[in-house]
């Protein structure tokens, strides 16, 4: 049986999956409006959905990340608490600036 902190890493990768392809289908729908000459306004209104929904994957990772690799080191006192501290600071500003 797996212990609950890899059941929880599946149910997150298992989430994140879906998410994804539910994004997926949003870019094939955006490709279809774009063929079909639809109206901009509901084109623009479709990117921003997208955009969003991309946002929420990635605050979902980088949360994910923060709570269970970084949070594990820091707590276990493994070396290198700044590098861990600096990397999760460019996540952070690399995700925020896209």
């Amino acid at each position: 049986m797996l212990n609950p902190r890899v059941q929880c890493e599946n149910r997150h990768a298992e989430n994140v999956m879906r998410r994804l392809k539910r994004i997926e289908g949003q870019v094939r729908g955006l490709q279809k409006m774009i063929e079909e000459d639809r109206y901009c306004v509901d084109i623009l209104v479709q990117i921003s959905a997208a955009k969003s929904a991309i946002n929420q994957v990635g605050l979902s990772v980088l949360e994910s990340h923060t709570r269970g690799y970084v949070t594990q080191d820091l707590d276990h006192g493994v070396d290198g608490k700044k590098k861990e501290m600096d990397e999760l600071v460019e996540l952070i500003r690399q995700f925020i600036d896209d």
